[in-house]
């Protein structure tokens, strides 16, 4: 059986992401690791250059500026990655530069691929999620999460990236088939000091409208702010287990601190409310968004 992993990114010490980290928690389970590096203004290709690991394999790219409809050149820039992955590899593990995987899912993740590696009825495997918030002892619990997504897919040229990236579809727009595994990501893209957040919030805004839109709406946020509110959030719970080694001593320097009363919650409706209900007491997410079908 032969994994590639893929990832791109752009950017990474200027805001903060943990992509080094992210790489080496999959580094173990795939055969080479596809890393398709932006047009950076930072240290970010000099920081890839230290994992000085023979698996990896970089490629170059130029983001597309006029590419401001809700987050599509994120998916342009995953698909360059994922084309450039070995054309032998049964299956290609994607994971974001804010994403990692805990060492002690990579057991199950393995023997997941093996099992469904010549049923071609599966055509990706469907992880939980863990969606941290403010900081590394939270993690964000209501409805406005996704719980889970699609991180391995099988290598099918059919198969592209979705949207703003979140999620992967065919060429035809059908949704994959997936297996759901008992395997988290461990999503980090909400924990940052909160200037550093401010400043990404900000500018990604512009991946997602026009350029005039968008300057008048960072204008107004800056005059309004000078670093991320994280208080502003519907609910959070505390993150009990540890997180992936990779990570840890990410969390052990983490500079700013967030404290939040996990009792209190500020839903925007009843509806909201009742979801968030259903969902802690019975695990039942109705009219929860799937971009996938289990099988």
């Amino acid at each position: 059986m032969k994994v590639s992993g893929f990832t791109f990114v752009k950017n990474a010490v200027k805001y903060g992401y943990p992509v080094l980290e992210s790489i080496q928690s999959i580094l173990p389970l795939v055969d080479e690791m596809v890393v398709c590096l932006g047009d950076s203004e930072d240290g970010t290709n000099a920081l890839i250059a230290t994992i000085g690991s023979d698996k990896i394999k970089l490629i170059h790219s130029v983001w597309d500026k006029n590419l401001r409809n809700g987050g599509e050149v994120l998916a342009v820039e995953t698909n360059k990655a994922m084309d450039a992955t070995e054309a032998d590899a049964d299956w290609l593990f994607y994971i974001q530069a804010d994403e990692a995987v805990h060492e002690k899912y990579h057991p199950v993740i393995l023997q997941a691929m093996r099992q469904y590696k010549d049923d071609k009825n599966v055509e990706g495997l469907l992880f939980h999620y863990h969606h941290f918030y403010g900081g590394y002892r939270y993690i964000g619990d209501g409805r406005s999460w996704y719980s889970k997504e699609i991180r391995v897919i099988r290598h099918d040229k059919n198969i592209r990236s979705f949207k703003d990236a979140q999620g992967f579809r065919k060429t035809d727009g059908t949704k994959l088939k997936v297996k759901l595994i008992e395997a988290y990501i461990y999503h980090y893209g909400w924990v940052k000091n909160p200037v550093t957040m401010l400043q990404k919030y900000k500018d990604f805004g512009r991946h997602w409208v026009a350029e005039n839109e968008h300057e008048q709406w960072a204008g107004e946020l800056e005059k309004q702010r000078t670093q991320f509110d994280y208080a502003n959030i519907d609910s959070l719970t505390l993150f009990e287990g540890t997180h992936p080694a990779a990570m840890q001593h990410l969390v052990n320097k983490e500079d700013w601190k967030f404290d939040h009363d996990i009792k209190k919650k500020n839903f925007k409706n009843a509806k909201h409310r009742l979801l968030y209900f259903l969902s802690k007491n019975f695990g039942w997410r109705p009219f929860e968004y799937s971009n996938y079908k289990k099988i």
